[in-house]
């Protein structure tokens, strides 16, 4: 079975200026990555899932918001790994002081049989969407410039 997630791109329009929300994911193997390590708020979800409804599910779990009303399909990519990750935008003017992001517990050190948690994601941040395209993960990046497009054409 192919592995597969949804997310949702968060936007919103500062005096009219665009811009995105990025998360950071928690744990320690991305504690000291900054470029190319953000991603869209997203997670796994089964075949017999809406994939829509797992996008909302996981952006509550990952970052603490509900979300409810216009959805913008942004399609699917695949990542290098070979995940297929669809993506929906929503506006949003989410306050980053709220994040709140559901834990998972990894063994550390490796094989040691002690296990910490850590948040899922870490932190979460706005950006305009140039900054966002150095931030985000390379193979997301499709997403950003599907949104600019989406709202130009829509203008």
């Amino acid at each position: 079975m192919r592995k597969q997630s949804a997310g949702i791109l968060l936007f919103r329009r500062r005096d009219a200026v665009l811009e995105v929300l990025l998360a950071h994911p928690g744990g320690p193997y991305w504690k000291n990555k900054d470029s190319g390590a953000w991603t869209v708020p997203k997670g796994e979800y089964l075949d017999s899932e809406d994939a829509l409804a797992a996008a909302k599910r996981e952006l509550e779990e990952e970052i603490g918001l509900k979300a409810d009303g216009q959805f913008i399909p942004l399609g699917e990519i695949k990542q290098p790994g070979g995940k297929i990750v669809k993506a929906w935008a929503f506006e949003s003017d989410f306050d980053v002081s709220q994040l709140k992001s559901n834990l998972f517990s990894l063994e550390l050190p490796p094989r040691s049989g002690k296990f910490k948690e850590f948040p899922e994601i870490d932190k979460a941040q706005w950006f305009s969407p140039s900054e966002a395209l150095e931030k985000i993960l390379h193979a997301q990046r499709e997403f950003i410039t599907r949104l600019t497009v989406y709202l130009e054409a829509e203008r």
